[in-house]
């Protein structure tokens, strides 16, 4: 038929014109999708396996560890992870697509993914990948083959999430029908896949992805996301992460990183769960084993707290200024969940009004609760009270207003923290109390439990509804153990300004920050913790990066430490110095270092003499020489604790000292790298606060905040105690480091350093002093304060049985 003739035809029967019109506007339109998840979808809680891994890509054996652990947590606590993401090199990686038929991921997962879908399954657990948008290849076959592949992980092991990052490479615009034919398929078989949309730039595919990143931003603690301000602590930037417009929860804020910088972690988790309760929250990543053993228990209650209230975490509402920055309220109208937080040196008093303005829409009497940083039973009160509540400095807070009952126990008259609270199983509590306190406790709803047990032994009285009274251990203190200290005055630059900078060269570390971590928490008993901290250090990547100082005192010439050099980035402050601490003064008739080539000698050559400078104070220092070889042998015959080179090798593997023919205990041994030699580093100006402790809480440590522009390590902090030198052994931004994943933030303003406190320092005159290096930023302007870490309570165990 013509053109002519058609044009008759329709103009003789324009309504049949008009219905074809219809029909065509219709197939054309775009059609409804359904992106695995609406607003309306509760969220998901999940872990994602980046820097557990970096992009090489993680292993099934590494998994299968890794799984063990959120295994534990849900076998002790009751923790339930909704979707372990295997993020980058699983199957795609860093400018590359790959295949599950490839022979690098049959290396990684011989099995394939059948073991771990197992393992996963057998825990409720369902498993999600990184990966690419693309990957279809130039031919049809090609297209196929990537279709059916993703198609698979749905099919056969029902994979709840697909991360694409931009990172993997674009989406090419002639490839977006193929993605969406993807697309449509996986959710054939995984209807509620949920697709996390990283920096693609989709155009038509838009509608089949679930999310977008808030804000662009990973939130690995100082090395992409790091204090602007001066704080107690390096999370103030994540805990001044804003709201996402309207509250949109289909959006993705990359979780909280636990892996560098961990203390307040929970407050970070306590607003990306409650605060903006998105589609994944709560969301956490990287290397969680590396909590302490009192922190899992937290984890754990925040996991279980949000499950319990996540279906009324769906409708959220902004609160007034008033409550503080970025305030939210979040529930049902009966019962209402407030998140608040402080930005502040100083604690923050909000006034909440139990009504409407909170979303609190339901009459008869309010319980509020604080939940978060502790549990407390703030009070019952009538609708339309206005009640104080504290936020501390820095800290995020979590409340409950409710006109409903609640199964779960609260205690009146102190602060508590649950542990353990998993049906069939008695419940562990901890009675939190400052120290040389006395408590009246009293259990609200006890007629849900018949027995109660106060550290082990029976106390009826609880578990019947009477009051008890409980008394904390310890002195009390006298003073708020977070508080401001004296004021610093500029002085004349001391004589030993250089051992006071030393003492902080010597007191940090360049090691990788999951190192620094390690060292924070501590060693475990717990096996499922041991094993997953094992796996993620003793992997190949890790150990050959050589970013611990460990590796020079193992006896193994394959390991080493020596100065990042990853992004063509000189890490090393004005060309560093390789210092090494022996831990305590030591008799050395040599010293062995080793290097493993030539090259690994330079820039050192065979045969040149070097020197090294010794020390037993950081004052008095010794130059000696020797000459640099593959095997470079230092005679020093003397005692010595600090040693320091200005030049070394830029390849060390290993050291070694030798006493009267016999290798010396390297157990304490210590060393850094990128940190500056004193002599380029003079200092142009000095300021000194004079303190004296009279009580020092639990957990203490000073703050010496330098607020205002200083330069990028224009400007150091240490403390001196008579003789004795005190460095600073950790910094917000964090001190540099031989990282295992990307370069350490650079910062020029508004350094906070950290002096940990403890009792052989009460009563005893300190000298904190500051020293500003950097000539054209000399009017910051630095504070002293102390704090304590975690808050100072002594704590009680109360353990009750459920009727």
């Amino acid at each position: 038929m013509t053109q002519t003739t058609l044009q008759s035809f329709f103009n003789k029967k324009p309504f049949l014109f008009l219905l074809v019109f219809i029909s065509f506007l219709s197939l054309t339109a775009q059609e409804k999708v359904f992106p695995g998840a609406d607003e309306r979808t509760p969220s998901k809680a999940q872990y994602f396996s980046w820097i557990n891994n970096t992009n090489e890509g993680p292993t099934d054996e590494h998994t299968r560890i890794n799984l063990e652990f959120f295994g534990w947590l849900k076998s002790e606590y009751g923790m339930q992870l909704d979707i372990y993401a295997m993020d980058a090199g699983a199957i795609d990686g860093k400018n590359f697509y790959g295949s599950i038929y490839s022979d690098r991921f049959k290396k990684q997962f011989p099995n394939g993914f059948d073991p771990i879908y197992k393992q996963a399954k057998d825990l409720g657990i369902r498993l999600g990948v990184w990966g690419g948008p693309d990957g279809f290849g130039d031919t049809p076959e090609e297209e196929k083959k990537r279709i059916d592949e993703m198609v698979k992980l749905c099919r056969d092991y029902e994979f709840a999430l697909f991360k694409f990052d931009a990172v993997c490479g674009p989406l090419r615009p002639e490839k977006e029908d193929a993605f969406i034919k993807m697309m449509k398929e996986a959710r054939v078989h995984s209807p509620d896949l949920i697709l996390l949309n990283h920096r693609l730039g989709l155009d038509k595919a838009k509608p089949y992805a679930t999310t977008f990143l808030f804000g662009g931003n990973e939130t690995y603690i100082d090395i992409h996301m790091t204090n602007n301000v001066t704080a107690p602590h390096n999370r103030a930037a994540a805990l001044s992460r804003g709201l996402v417009p309207e509250l949109q929860r289909l959006t993705e804020d990359h979780g909280v990183c636990i892996s560098s910088c961990i203390d307040y972690w929970e407050d970070d988790l306590i607003l990306q769960a409650f605060n903006r309760a998105l589609i994944l929250s709560p969301e956490i990543y990287g290397n969680p084993w590396l909590l302490n053993e009192n922190e899992f228990s937290k984890l754990a209650y925040i996991y279980n707290l949000h499950k319990k209230y996540r279906d009324i975490l769906l409708d959220g509402m902004v609160l007034d200024k008033s409550y503080g920055p970025n305030a939210v309220s979040r529930g049902n109208g009966k019962t209402q969940l407030i998140s608040l937080r402080n930005l502040n040196w100083e604690t923050s008093t909000y006034s909440v009004k139990l009504d409407e303005e909170i979303g609190l829409k339901a009459d008869g009497k309010i319980t509020l609760l604080q939940v978060h940083p502790s549990e407390k039973l703030i009070g019952t009160f009538s609708k339309g009270e206005t009640i104080p509540v504290d936020v501390l400095p820095f800290r995020s807070a979590l409340f409950i207003a409710t006109t409903e009952a609640d199964n779960d126990p609260i205690l009146a008259g102190t602060n508590f923290q649950t542990v353990k609270n998993i049906p069939g199983s008695p419940i562990e509590i901890e009675i939190l109390g400052m120290p040389g306190t006395t408590a009246n406790i009293e259990l609200l709803n006890n007629n849900l439990f018949s027995s109660a047990k106060i550290n082990g032994k029976n106390t009826q009285k609880l578990a019947d509804g009477k009051k008890l009274k409980v008394n904390f251990s310890g002195t009390k203190l006298k003073n708020n153990y977070h508080r401001k200290l004296n004021s610093f005055a500029e002085t004349t630059i001391p004589v030993d300004v250089e051992a006071i900078y030393e003492a902080s060269m010597f007191a940090a570390d360049n090691n990788a920050l999951e190192v620094r971590s390690l060292e924070r928490s501590g060693e475990t008993t717990i096996p499922a913790v041991k094993a997953a901290r094992d796996a993620f250090f003793n992997q190949d990547a890790f150990v050959n990066r050589g970013i611990w100082d460990k590796n020079l005192f193992d006896g193994d010439l394959d390991t080493g430490f020596w100065p990042s050099k990853r992004y063509r980035v000189d890490t090393r402050i004005e060309g560093g110095a390789f210092r090494l601490d022996l831990g305590e003064i030591t008799f050395l008739d040599k010293l062995l270092i080793s290097v493993p080539n030539e090259f690994g000698l330079q820039p050192l050559l065979i045969g040149e003499g070097n020197f090294v400078e010794i020390s037993t104070d950081l004052v008095h220092w010794e130059e000696l020489t020797y000459l640099a070889a593959i095997k470079s042998e230092i005679s020093i015959g003397k005692k010595v604790r600090y040693l320091r080179f200005k030049n070394s090798p830029q390849q060390l593997v290993e050291i070694e000292g030798i006493a009267n023919g016999k290798k010396v205990d390297r157990s304490l041994w210590r060393a850094s790298n990128l940190f500056a030699h004193p002599s380029k580093k003079k200092a142009q100006k000095v300021w000194k606060s004079k303190i004296v402790l009279d009580e020092i809480a639990e957990g203490s440590y000073l703050c010496i905040a330098l607020n205002g522009k200083h330069g990028v390590e224009g400007a150091y902090a240490a403390a001196k105690m008579g003789d004795t030198y005190i460095g600073a052994p950790d910094r917000a931004s964090s001190y540099p480091a031989n990282n295992w994943e990307f370069m350490t933030a650079r910062r020029d303003s508004n350094y906070t350093y950290y002096i940990p406190l403890d009792a052989s320092m009460v009563g005893k005159e300190i000298d904190v002093f500051v020293m500003g290096y950097d000539k054209e930023n000399l009017s910051f302007n630095p504070e002293l304060w102390i704090t304590a870490y975690p808050q100072p309570f002594k704590k009680i165990k109360l353990t009750l049985s459920r009727e």
